[in-house]
């Protein structure tokens, strides 16, 4: 019987199986032919198997682990999941300190996969994922799930409606409350690069400081990046996530009354348009509502001031406390354009509820020995993969100025 170590290998082969077939179509900028979707299929039901094996076997060798401790059973150190774990450690950071050439192949096989990437372990990614949140300002706010494929497929449907009376009474029928026919749409998980450049002092520390160097190096990278895609990512043409402010992501959008709030009395006018803003948004996703803008609009807000000198909104003064306007929590993105005529200015609504973030398990990394060999320097280039879409859209609205000092203030 295979092990659980082996059970991966496979399901990691089966993986990449799935992503050819999906890339071959991709490149052909077409749909899956008939014999491609039976292959998909065929594999993805091999993977979700290779899946359910590989919790069967861990959980059967964890048994016998903790069966052979229980009976003082010294004869095969290493194989419980705990000793597991920290062999794929140590290979890890050997693989760092000396590059997987000159790594036993035992040791190789541990953490180097088929393309010769070194694999970094499910610990030090989940540490790296923890952190994210504590660097970036929309996975904080989204929902966020952990998936296994390279896209998603998922079915696209109206607002389910309800009605009350009875149905033997003619008061009502199935049909009143049944959504539209579900479409078929796919989120797509796109590959995110970082680099992270290591001094040969560092090298000399020890293990444990060299894990998290890494670990925040990629942390800080990834989360820049990732704020920028999750915001104003093109989408699949772009190799981006889908961002909530791009018009890709469907969000409705409600127009400002002034192209650029210049005036003193439009100034005061995008407050008006802030809580127009509020309002366009169903009154089941304010509940959890925040605003997100940039910094520049913010400042801009703060200093309204009345005909007296009295500011008409002002941020919070408690450390650690978001500014609020209305209640309503306001975040900082950077990516979102300033105030301009005719552009995308500020977002609100439940983004637990309207974007999803499809984090793909198995972050890998690539050693760079010669490439800043001249500056004393080791290179780690960092593959990580992420989606992330506009799942409900009407939990959603964006605030877009006037075109051209024509004033709107309706909901697209």
């Amino acid at each position: 019987m295979p092990t659980s170590v082996e059970l991966r290998q496979q399901r990691a082969r089966v993986v990449e199986s799935l992503r050819e077939i999906t890339e071959t179509a991709e490149k052909a900028n077409r749909n899956l032919e008939a014999q491609e979707r039976e292959s998909y299929d065929r594999h993805e039901s091999e993977f979700r198997e290779l899946s359910e094996r590989i919790e069967r076997q861990e959980a059967q060798e964890a048994r016998e682990a903790d069966q052979a401790r229980s009976l003082g059973d010294t004869s095969n150190p290493g194989n419980s999941e705990p000793d597991r774990r920290s062999q794929v450690r140590r290979a890890f950071v050997q693989a760092l300190r000396m590059g997987p050439a000159r790594m036993a192949p035992e040791q190789r096989a541990l953490v180097q996969d088929e393309a010769g990437m070194i694999i970094v372990p499910e610990e030090l990614e989940s540490e790296i994922l923890r952190s994210l949140p504590g660097l970036t300002v929309i996975r904080p706010l989204a929902n966020t799930r952990p998936i296994g494929t390279n896209r998603v497929r998922r079915r696209s449907l109206d607002e389910v409606s309800v009605g009350w009376g009875k149905l033997e009474t003619g008061d009502q029928s199935l049909t009143d409350s049944m959504p539209d026919t579900p479409r078929e749409e796919y989120t797509y998980v796109e590959d995110l690069y970082g680099l992270a450049k290591v001094g040969e002092d560092e090298f000399d520390d020890t293990d444990v400081n060299l894990e998290a160097f890494i670990s925040d190096s990629f942390a800080r990278a990834i989360a820049e990046a990732e704020d920028t895609g999750f915001t104003v990512g093109g989408g699949r043409e772009d190799h981006e996530p889908v961002g909530f402010m791009t018009s890709d992501g469907g969000v409705p959008t409600v127009t400002g009354s002034s192209p650029d709030y210049s005036g003193a009395s439009e100034g005061v006018a995008l407050l008006d348009d802030m809580k127009a803003l509020i309002y366009a948004t169903p009154a089941q996703y304010r509940r959890n509502g925040a605003f997100v803008l940039p910094s520049g609009t913010e400042l801009f807000i703060s200093t309204l001031k009345t005909a007296s000198g009295a500011y008409y909104w002002q941020p919070s003064v408690q450390a650690g406390r978001p500014n609020t306007f209305l209640g309503y929590a306001i975040h900082n993105q950077e990516d979102i354009a300033s105030i301009a005529a005719g552009a995308r200015i500020a977002a609100f609504g439940d983004f637990q509820a309207g974007y999803r973030i499809y984090d793909r398990q198995g972050m890998t990394l690539k050693r760079l020995e010669e490439l800043y060999a001249e500056d004393g320097m080791l290179g780690f280039k960092v593959r990580y993969r992420v989606g992330g879409d506009v799942v409900r859209p009407q939990a959603l609205r964006i605030l877009e100025t006037a075109d051209n000092g024509n004033g709107g203030g309706g909901d697209d």
